[in-house]
């Protein structure tokens, strides 16, 4: 069934977050599906673009972030590892500086329709394997 507006219902075990809820610059942090291994991510959003990637460092593996979809640099221009300082370019999710140089966060496909950031179609909702 449709919408009030004719388009298709939302899938909303797909939603990541309300593009309202990312600053311009921002980030969010995610987590969808369910089970042992559910997808952790972090949305991110520079302008009219939106970009996700799985929350894991490839240096150590571990979450980039200490606080809550808190992902950015003081200045909102790299994505940035907590744990080890490692930066990443926020367009492509691979690292600038720091013990991952030239590695790359894994890229989560998303799409944003009707005002809110969803997981792309064929997307699984789990963590990805290594």
């Amino acid at each position: 069934m449709g919408g009030a507006d004719g388009e298709p219902e939302l899938d909303l075990a797909r939603v990541l977050c309300a593009l309202g809820e990312l600053d311009d610059p921002g980030s969010r942090a995610f987590r969808v599906g369910g089970g042992d291994w559910p997808l952790s991510g972090l949305v991110v959003r520079r302008g009219a673009e939106v970009h996700a990637y799985v929350n894991r460092c490839p240096h150590a593996g571990h979450p980039l972030n200490l606080r809550p979809h808190d992902f950015l640099t003081v200045d909102r221009s790299l994505i940035l590892c907590c744990s080890h300082g490692a930066l990443f370019e926020i367009a492509t999710g691979r690292c600038v500086a720091g013990p991952c140089a030239g590695a790359a966060l894994a890229r989560v496909p998303v799409v944003v329709t009707r005002g809110y950031v969803l997981l792309a179609e064929g997307v699984p909702a789990q963590a990805p394997d290594d």
